[in-house]
């Protein structure tokens, strides 16, 4: 009777614990999976765009956010696939699945000046 009773408090002492132990550590995980692609915020100006380098891993799901501090401007990658404009006042998502690993120069493809010419970012995907 006393090894019953001993064995139905200890669970009732480790069970709460237990229970403490896995939503802790186990739920933030799964809510982080449903949480979507990883956000990368790039802004445009007159005549780059910051950050000037990005690292993507391949095969990895990114939503790159794009906005402008001054003029429209464009972002063109032919390998891969993006051709966006950016417009003042305005955000500008493009959801990224890179399938290619390398080193690629992201350019504005919109005439915004003198050194237009200059303005590019790297995004290498590893």
């Amino acid at each position: 009777m006393i090894r019953s009773n001993l064995l139905k408090y200890s669970l009732a002492a480790t069970l709460p614990v237990t229970l403490m132990i896995v939503l802790t550590f186990v739920a933030p995980r799964a809510a982080r999976a449903d949480d979507g692609p990883r956000v990368i915020e790039i802004t445009a100006k007159r005549f780059g765009f910051s950050p000037n380098q990005i690292t993507l891993k391949k095969g990895e799901t990114v939503k790159l956010r794009l906005t402008t501090e001054d003029v429209t401007h464009g972002f063109f990658m032919r390998a891969l696939k993006i051709d966006e404009e950016i417009d003042p006042g305005k955000t500008t998502e493009i959801t990224l699945t890179p399938q290619t690993a390398g080193t690629f120069l992201t350019i504005c493809d919109h005439f915004c000046g003198a050194n237009h010419g200059n303005m590019n970012m790297k995004i290498v995907v590893e």
